[in-house]
């Protein structure tokens, strides 16, 4: 218990900070509601934990091996974080039919999480400082709480967006939160391009 609570504290710091999964997750639930919105939730989660124990298993050794591909991960999700910057900012704010294309999925949640430098910042040290010696029993049992206080974080951010939609039903009002949305991405991916000069 004396290690779990550390961990837990650790993990809901990280994952219910302001992040590009959460605006995502923020966005997508004003836009599309809390249910929609879940499977980005868990793909987002899914995607976390699997990247968490990799780094755990050893992928951070790889990384110290070819240190390029870092460099690599930093501009891809730049890319990826203007992307999804776009992706706001051409959003109308209309509610219904015509976004049902554009759900957010498993998938996209997951694949989110390996180009979100928001996820290796936190994954790296994370299991450095608590699974550092390498035994498969901490590891999982780091992952495994951070599954919970990430699904639980990202959902909050879900309910949130949803809540804000219940109340905020005009597209003109959703148009500027996506747009505000969009500018906070905007903003990390230029922190992060700042990083590699």
């Amino acid at each position: 218990m004396h290690l779990y609570l550390p961990i837990s504290a650790f993990a809901l710091a990280a994952s219910i900070s302001s992040g590009p999964v959460n605006i995502v997750s923020l966005s997508a639930g004003a836009t599309h509601g809390l249910r929609a919105t879940m499977r980005h939730v868990s793909g987002a989660t899914f995607g976390f934990t699997l990247l968490l124990l990799f780094i755990g298993l050893g992928l951070n050794e790889l990384l110290l091996v070819f240190p390029n591909f870092t460099v690599w991960l930093q501009w891809a999700g730049v890319v990826f974080l203007v992307y999804l910057a776009w992706q706001l900012l051409c959003d109308s704010g209309q509610l219904g039919d015509a976004e049902q294309m554009r759900r957010p999925s498993f998938v996209s949640g997951a694949l989110m999480q390996w180009l979100n430098p928001k996820a290796w910042l936190a994954s790296v040290p994370g299991m450095g400082a608590y699974a550092s010696d390498g035994s498969l029993s901490l590891v999982v049992q780091f992952a495994l709480i951070y599954f919970v206080v990430c699904y639980f974080s990202l959902a909050v951010w879900a309910y949130v967006g949803a809540y804000l939609a219940r109340h905020v039903r005009n597209p003109i009002y959703l148009r500027w939160l996506n747009r505000t949305l969009a500018v906070l991405l905007l903003v990390s991916a230029g922190f992060l391009m700042l990083e590699n000069f």
